[in-house]
């Protein structure tokens, strides 16, 4: 009977290394407890209209603050941030989001001479009218409000107000015409 090679003996210890590791065995209990909090319960939590489509995926914070108008569409891995106290996500009816767009109701205070951790949250209301679109990864900021039929372009950043019926993209998003 020949012998493995070196390489293929040190490449089974590293593998059988990497299994029995305490971390790595645990580590799909941290997976399912992180995707209890921020889907599985939160769901609950969510105010929906009729035949609101939302992937497996999508992540929400605060979920009693956050209302889907009919027919919503929410792609994979987005995530919708309502504020920890006050501040709420509304979303018209018929409003489709793309994958991985963020949607967050609170931002941390500026003040200087304070850590940005320990300053408090900002909290503003996220107002999405109907029959928007919301490109593949746009990020809203607190405070913003999206108008009726309004379109935001693929990778935006909105930090003010679009109206209806426009076109809104860049960093930060300006308008860039009417629909």
């Amino acid at each position: 009977m020949a012998l493995a090679p070196r390489s293929t003996l040190a490449r089974i210890g590293r593998a059988i290394s990497s299994v029995a590791d305490p971390a790595v065995l645990l580590h799909p209990f941290r997976l399912m407890h992180y995707y209890g909090y921020s889907h599985v319960r939160q769901r609950r939590r969510l105010t929906l209209g009729r035949d609101v489509r939302l992937a497996p995926n999508v992540s929400f914070a605060n979920a009693e603050r956050i209302a889907l108008g009919d027919f919503v569409q929410v792609g994979a891995r987005c995530s919708l941030w309502a504020g920890k106290s006050t501040s709420w996500i509304r979303v018209g009816d018929r409003t489709t989001f793309g994958p991985e767009v963020f949607v967050t109701a609170a931002d941390y205070g500026l003040a200087e001479g304070k850590r940005i951790t320990e300053q408090e949250m900002v909290e503003r209301d996220i107002t999405i009218g109907p029959d928007c679109w919301i490109g593949a990864r746009a990020i809203l900021t607190a405070g913003v409000t999206i108008g009726e039929g309004a379109v935001i372009g693929a990778g935006s950043v909105v930090t003010k107000d679009v109206p209806a019926g426009c076109i809104a993209a860049g960093v930060p998003a300006k308008v860039i015409r009417k629909r």
